[in-house]
């Protein structure tokens, strides 16, 4: 029995999502939004607000202000916002590989976009959903996004969107995450009362953060509060970013290695619109989604497939099967659920594709999510 890829329809967009991407439009420090007006996730406060009259600041404030965004608007590093008009231009004329990752710049999904695709052009987006559809609709021609870290875990949202579109993993990529407190030149250590940042990140620095005694703020993303920082010239504020964030937005860095922990890892998916052909030439892994009929030792009996033929599982990780949560069964109702797994082999093995129609023969869905290169490095 042949091994079949069971694929949900592309996720269509809804007719009041705006995506004016077009060239007439570009912004240097735009992000690409399909999102209904404006978002309440972002939490920073705009440049028009911040540099409208009367905003209790001073003068000085604005004038810095105003320093900064011409700083960041005359920046080569700053994408430019991407039109679907110049996808045909980008893959005529040999230029970089167009890499979409959600956060701004100075993210660590920026840097990861780097390190998967060197001298490619990054393209930031506002959700991980909008770095998806990008891909999808052609605007860009890869996506890199974040899936687990070796501190926090998993980052579910991105598998439950794995199964929602039909892209494929063709790679992944580990990055080491070194976190940095930065501040606004001429603030002193003694001078910060709080600190801004992703609430991971701020989870990763909990020793620090409460030896120096700031008040945590939770924001979207790191490098959204290094650049909230410098937008609203803060000085009793800092951030938890990158030393990449500290450069690009004119901070300067406090204090280096601020984590509690100095084994953390984020592993990031490498996402394309085809697979890529699998080889036997170097070490791969496969990714999988399946679900089971409810009954004792099922879970047993199916990652058994694996263990019967000494296939070494990397990662599994169960979502809740989002259309139909319950299942009846006996005149009892059970959590119905989806199981993600990683393991170790190419999908060119004989006994990867022997152990997968194996478990066909009794998993109710069973889609391969991709089969790609393992990626040796922790850096």
């Amino acid at each position: 029995m042949a091994v079949h890829a069971v694929r949900s329809p592309t996720t269509q967009l809804p007719s009041g999502i705006s995506g004016n991407l077009s060239p007439s439009n570009r912004n240097p420090n735009a992000v690409i939004r399909f999102g209904y007006g404006s978002s309440k996730r972002n939490r920073l406060v705009s440049l028009s607000a911040s540099l409208r009259e009367g905003d209790g600041r001073g003068k000085e404030s604005s004038v810095r202000a105003v320093e900064v965004k011409k700083i960041l608007e005359d920046s080569p590093l700053l994408p430019k916002p991407l039109s679907s008009n110049q996808l045909a231009e980008t893959v005529s004329n040999g230029s970089r590989v167009r890499v979409a990752y959600q956060g701004v710049r100075g993210a660590y999904s920026e840097s990861a976009a780097e390190k998967a695709y060197p001298n490619c052009e990054a393209v930031p987006c506002e959700e991980f959903d909008t770095a998806f559809e990008a891909v999808e609709r052609w605007l860009v021609d890869r996506a890199v996004l974040p899936i687990e870290n070796s501190l926090g875990g998993s980052i579910h949202r991105n598998y439950d969107l794995l199964l929602r579109h039909n892209l494929h993993i063709v790679g992944e990529v580990k990055l080491a995450v070194r976190h940095c407190l930065l501040a606004n030149h001429g603030v002193k250590l003694e001078d910060l009362r709080r600190v801004l940042s992703h609430p991971q990140a701020l989870a990763q620095c909990e020793n620090t953060l409460t030896r120096l005694g700031l008040v945590r703020e939770a924001v979207d993303d790191t490098a959204g509060a290094a650049k909230q920082i410098a937008f609203e010239d803060l000085s009793d504020a800092a951030a938890v970013a990158s030393a990449k964030a500290a450069e690009i937005y004119g901070l300067n860095i406090v204090a280096e290695d601020i984590q509690d922990d100095t084994d953390n890892v984020t592993r990031f998916l490498m996402l394309a619109r085809e697979p890529i052909i699998p080889g036997t030439n170097r070490l791969f892994k496969t990714s999988i989604v399946f679900s089971l009929e409810e009954g004792p030792g099922v879970l047993f009996k199916a990652l058994a497939v694996f263990a019967l033929r000494q296939i070494n599982l990397t990662k599994i990780e169960s979502r809740p099967l989002r259309k139909n949560p319950l299942r009846a069964s006996g005149g009892l109702k059970y959590f119905d659920y989806l199981f993600y797994v990683d393991f170790e082999a190419s999908m060119a093995d004989e006994v990867a594709q022997n152990a997968l129609r194996h478990l066909e023969e009794f998993a109710t869905f069973l889609r391969v999510l991709g089969s790609y290169p393992v990626d040796t490095t922790m850096l």
